[in-house]
């Protein structure tokens, strides 16, 4: 694959999605308890201020919370593995202008591992606010434009393939 380098930010990016992914995973077999525990910390911290002392209001955002935590992970594994399967496959097209298959692949991967960076900043955030709604809200910023970059990305791929497919041969030679 020579043209690799072309897409070497995604594929840096793509796989550094997976590395957290693999690494949230982790990091929840080795210190479960622990990490459940900061997040009742959070919530504990606040709940007279933004739960009204009601502490199943509390649990259940703690818990929601928890949920977060495990979409990080999944979403930085899966979407990490796509976005480098997609900058893979753009490498190999290795024809059509470069810079476009390099904007594809860095919008995919920076997509793949800032949108799984988002659900563990909510995760984390969502008990001190008192609500799953407001940490997703605070975040904005970061998911939406984290989350449009992958699906540009993958768009951007699924437009630069079909056109290598079905474009008009580069040379006589090609079928």
């Amino acid at each position: 694959m020579t043209s690799i380098r072309t897409v070497r930010w995604g594929v840096c990016l793509a796989l550094l999605a997976i590395v957290f992914g693999f690494g949230m995973g982790a990091l929840f077999g080795a210190f479960e308890p622990s990490l459940k525990g900061y997040l009742k910390a959070e919530g504990e911290t606040a709940l007279s201020t933004k739960y009204g002392g009601d502490a199943a209001k509390m649990k259940a955002v703690v818990d929601k919370s928890w949920v977060y935590y495990q979409r990080a992970h999944l979403h930085g594994g899966a979407i990490g593995a796509v976005a480098l399967g997609l900058c893979l496959l753009l490498a190999s097209l290795g024809s059509g202008s470069a810079r476009l298959r390099a904007a594809a692949a860095l919008l995919t991967g920076a997509g793949a591992l800032g949108y799984a960076v988002f659900w563990l900043l909510a995760g984390m955030r969502a008990p001190g606010l008192g609500s799953t709604g407001a940490a997703r809200d605070s975040l904005e910023w970061l998911a939406v434009p984290t989350s449009g970059m992958a699906i540009v990305g993958l768009l951007l791929t699924l437009a630069l393939t079909l056109r290598s497919l079905f474009g008009p041969a580069a040379s006589a030679g090609r079928p």
